[in-house]
Protein backbone atom coordinates (compact mmCIF):
# COMPACT_ATOMS: atom_id res chain seq x y z
CA UNK A 1 0.00 0.00 0.00
CA UNK A 2 1.75 3.26 -0.91
CA UNK A 3 0.46 6.58 0.93
CA UNK A 4 1.87 10.07 -0.75
CA UNK A 5 5.11 7.91 -2.03
CA UNK A 6 5.63 6.04 1.38
CA UNK A 7 5.66 2.74 1.45
CA UNK A 8 3.46 0.78 3.95
CA UNK A 9 3.78 -2.99 4.50
CA UNK A 10 3.62 -5.32 7.37
CA UNK A 11 5.59 -7.97 5.09
CA UNK A 12 9.14 -8.06 5.85
CA UNK A 13 9.38 -10.63 2.48
CA UNK A 14 7.32 -8.47 0.67
CA UNK A 15 9.61 -5.49 1.62
CA UNK A 16 12.99 -7.46 0.59
CA UNK A 17 11.46 -8.35 -2.90
CA UNK A 18 10.08 -4.47 -3.78
CA UNK A 19 13.60 -3.59 -2.52
CA UNK A 20 15.56 -6.49 -4.86
CA UNK A 21 13.21 -4.87 -7.45
CA UNK A 22 14.66 -1.37 -7.20
CA UNK A 23 18.13 -2.74 -6.76
CA UNK A 24 17.92 -4.20 -9.67
CA UNK A 25 16.20 -0.96 -11.58
CA UNK A 26 19.30 0.75 -10.10
CA UNK A 27 22.04 -1.35 -11.38
CA UNK A 28 20.44 -2.27 -15.10
CA UNK A 29 20.17 1.93 -15.58
CA UNK A 30 24.12 2.57 -14.12
CA UNK A 31 25.21 -0.77 -16.75
CA UNK A 32 23.45 0.83 -19.70
CA UNK A 33 25.06 4.04 -18.65
CA UNK A 34 28.14 2.87 -18.37
CA UNK A 35 27.99 1.30 -21.69
CA UNK A 36 27.15 4.62 -23.25
CA UNK A 37 29.71 6.66 -22.08
CA UNK A 38 31.99 3.60 -23.14
CA UNK A 39 30.45 3.77 -26.76
CA UNK A 40 30.73 7.38 -26.90
CA UNK A 41 34.18 7.69 -26.01
CA UNK A 42 35.00 4.68 -28.63
CA UNK A 43 33.15 6.72 -31.06
CA UNK A 44 35.27 10.15 -30.38
CA UNK A 45 38.08 7.87 -30.56
CA UNK A 46 37.43 6.15 -33.73
CA UNK A 47 36.34 9.96 -35.59
CA UNK A 48 39.72 11.07 -34.64
CA UNK A 49 41.73 8.20 -35.60
CA UNK A 50 39.66 8.88 -39.25
CA UNK A 51 40.31 12.23 -39.29
CA UNK A 52 43.96 12.22 -38.17
CA UNK A 53 44.46 9.59 -40.70
CA UNK A 54 42.96 11.30 -43.47
CA UNK A 55 45.08 14.46 -42.37
CA UNK A 56 48.45 12.13 -42.54
CA UNK A 57 47.56 10.65 -45.76
CA UNK A 58 47.40 13.99 -47.39
CA UNK A 59 50.69 15.31 -46.34
CA UNK A 60 52.71 12.02 -47.69
CA UNK A 61 53.28 14.09 -51.36
CA UNK A 62 54.70 16.55 -48.67
CA UNK A 63 56.65 14.62 -47.05
CA UNK A 64 57.96 12.87 -50.17
CA UNK A 65 58.91 15.93 -51.56
CA UNK A 66 60.68 17.13 -48.93
CA UNK A 67 62.59 13.60 -48.60
CA UNK A 68 63.17 14.21 -52.50
CA UNK A 69 64.90 17.46 -51.82
CA UNK A 70 67.24 16.12 -49.34
CA UNK A 71 68.28 13.47 -51.64
CA UNK A 72 69.22 15.77 -54.92
CA UNK A 73 69.81 18.97 -53.52
CA UNK A 74 72.34 20.77 -50.76
CA UNK A 75 71.67 20.34 -47.35
CA UNK A 76 71.04 23.72 -46.25
CA UNK A 77 70.26 24.61 -42.47
CA UNK A 78 66.99 25.52 -44.12
CA UNK A 79 66.23 22.09 -45.55
CA UNK A 80 67.16 20.77 -43.17
CA UNK A 81 65.20 22.37 -40.12
CA UNK A 82 61.90 22.14 -42.66
CA UNK A 83 62.50 18.17 -43.01
CA UNK A 84 63.04 17.36 -39.10
CA UNK A 85 59.60 19.96 -38.68
CA UNK A 86 57.76 18.11 -40.45
CA UNK A 87 58.91 14.49 -39.63
CA UNK A 88 58.64 15.51 -36.07
CA UNK A 89 55.50 16.93 -35.72
CA UNK A 90 53.53 13.89 -38.26
CA UNK A 91 55.35 11.59 -35.62
CA UNK A 92 53.89 13.21 -32.97
CA UNK A 93 50.44 12.23 -34.85
CA UNK A 94 51.19 8.40 -34.95
CA UNK A 95 52.89 8.10 -38.13
CA UNK A 96 55.54 5.64 -38.82
CA UNK A 97 57.20 4.91 -41.84
CA UNK A 98 58.62 1.49 -42.63
CA UNK A 99 60.18 -0.43 -45.64
CA UNK A 100 64.25 -1.56 -45.35
CA UNK A 101 66.40 -3.29 -47.56
CA UNK A 102 66.27 -6.97 -46.16
CA UNK A 103 62.93 -7.14 -45.15
CA UNK A 104 60.65 -10.15 -46.08
CA UNK A 105 58.25 -9.47 -49.22
CA UNK A 106 55.33 -8.90 -47.71
CA UNK A 107 51.70 -8.51 -49.90
CA UNK A 108 49.84 -6.98 -47.50
CA UNK A 109 52.14 -3.86 -47.13
CA UNK A 110 54.83 -4.03 -49.97
CA UNK A 111 53.92 -3.22 -53.38
CA UNK A 112 56.67 -4.74 -55.73
CA UNK A 113 57.58 -3.10 -59.28
CA UNK A 114 60.38 -5.27 -60.29
CA UNK A 115 61.17 -8.64 -59.43
CA UNK A 116 64.59 -10.18 -59.69
CA UNK A 117 64.96 -13.93 -60.39
CA UNK A 118 67.37 -15.44 -57.66
CA UNK A 119 67.08 -19.17 -58.21
CA UNK A 120 68.92 -19.99 -55.21
CA UNK A 121 66.99 -17.65 -52.96
CA UNK A 122 64.60 -19.32 -50.44
CA UNK A 123 62.31 -15.98 -50.34
CA UNK A 124 61.22 -13.17 -52.13
CA UNK A 125 62.93 -9.98 -50.01
CA UNK A 126 62.90 -6.59 -50.24
CA UNK A 127 66.09 -5.54 -52.29
CA UNK A 128 65.41 -1.62 -53.48
CA UNK A 129 62.74 1.04 -51.62
CA UNK A 130 61.39 3.18 -54.28
CA UNK A 131 59.03 4.77 -52.07
CA UNK A 132 58.76 4.23 -47.83
CA UNK A 133 55.82 3.11 -47.10
CA UNK A 134 53.37 4.44 -43.82
CA UNK A 135 51.05 3.44 -41.59
CA UNK A 136 49.10 5.09 -38.77
CA UNK A 137 49.27 2.12 -35.53
CA UNK A 138 47.78 -1.19 -37.20
CA UNK A 139 46.25 1.30 -39.97
CA UNK A 140 48.06 1.16 -43.19
CA UNK A 141 47.95 4.64 -45.30
CA UNK A 142 50.50 3.45 -47.87
CA UNK A 143 52.42 0.55 -49.04
CA UNK A 144 55.86 0.59 -49.47
CA UNK A 145 57.05 0.35 -53.33
CA UNK A 146 59.66 -1.73 -53.92
CA UNK A 147 61.87 -3.80 -55.60
CA UNK A 148 62.22 -7.73 -54.80
CA UNK A 149 64.70 -10.43 -55.48
CA UNK A 150 64.02 -14.49 -55.19
CA UNK A 151 63.07 -17.39 -56.25
CA UNK A 152 60.37 -17.61 -59.72
CA UNK A 153 56.50 -17.33 -59.45
CA UNK A 154 55.43 -21.00 -59.57
CA UNK A 155 53.75 -21.36 -62.92
CA UNK A 156 50.34 -22.57 -62.89
CA UNK A 157 48.70 -25.40 -65.32
CA UNK A 158 45.30 -24.57 -66.50
CA UNK A 159 42.78 -27.61 -66.41
CA UNK A 160 41.40 -29.14 -69.36
CA UNK A 161 38.10 -28.44 -69.08
CA UNK A 162 38.94 -24.63 -68.48
CA UNK A 163 39.68 -25.26 -72.64
CA UNK A 164 36.96 -23.36 -75.29
CA UNK A 165 36.58 -23.52 -78.94
CA UNK A 166 35.22 -20.20 -80.42
CA UNK A 167 33.13 -19.98 -83.70
CA UNK A 168 36.14 -18.99 -85.80
CA UNK A 169 37.94 -22.16 -85.20
CA UNK A 170 40.37 -20.84 -82.52
CA UNK A 171 41.16 -22.56 -79.15
CA UNK A 172 41.83 -20.73 -76.31
CA UNK A 173 43.23 -21.38 -73.12
CA UNK A 174 41.57 -19.31 -70.63
CA UNK A 175 43.02 -20.71 -67.20
CA UNK A 176 45.31 -18.50 -65.18
CA UNK A 177 49.05 -19.34 -65.96
CA UNK A 178 50.37 -16.73 -64.75
CA UNK A 179 51.03 -14.33 -68.44
CA UNK A 180 47.48 -13.68 -69.23
CA UNK A 181 45.66 -16.00 -71.87
CA UNK A 182 47.33 -18.70 -74.33
CA UNK A 183 45.84 -18.25 -78.09
CA UNK A 184 46.84 -21.58 -80.73
CA UNK A 185 45.39 -20.87 -84.08
CA UNK A 186 45.13 -24.33 -85.80
CA UNK A 187 46.56 -25.02 -89.12
CA UNK A 188 45.50 -23.89 -92.02
CA UNK A 189 44.12 -20.79 -90.60
CA UNK A 190 44.77 -17.26 -90.52
CA UNK A 191 47.58 -17.69 -88.11
CA UNK A 192 48.68 -21.53 -89.19
CA UNK A 193 51.99 -22.73 -90.12
CA UNK A 194 53.01 -24.25 -93.33
CA UNK A 195 54.09 -27.22 -92.09
CA UNK A 196 50.50 -28.22 -90.53
CA UNK A 197 51.75 -27.85 -87.01
CA UNK A 198 49.90 -25.13 -84.72
CA UNK A 199 51.51 -21.42 -83.85
CA UNK A 200 51.49 -20.19 -80.65
CA UNK A 201 50.69 -17.06 -79.57
CA UNK A 202 51.71 -15.75 -76.04
CA UNK A 203 52.55 -19.00 -75.01
CA UNK A 204 53.79 -22.75 -75.47
CA UNK A 205 52.36 -24.26 -78.25
CA UNK A 206 49.82 -27.36 -77.99
CA UNK A 207 50.75 -30.90 -78.91
CA UNK A 208 49.52 -32.04 -82.27
CA UNK A 209 46.51 -34.25 -82.61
Amino acid sequence: MMDKGHLRSDDPAQLRRLLQERTDDLQRVKAEYDNYRKRVRRDRMAVREIAVANVLRTLLPALDAVDLACAHEPMTPGLQHIADTLRTQLGSLGLEAFGQEGDPFDPACHDAAAHHIAPDAGRLVCTKILRPGYRLGDQLLRPAHVEVTGPPPPVRSAPADSRREDIDGTREDVGDTGGGKNRLHLAGGPAGTGDGEPEALDGPAAPSA
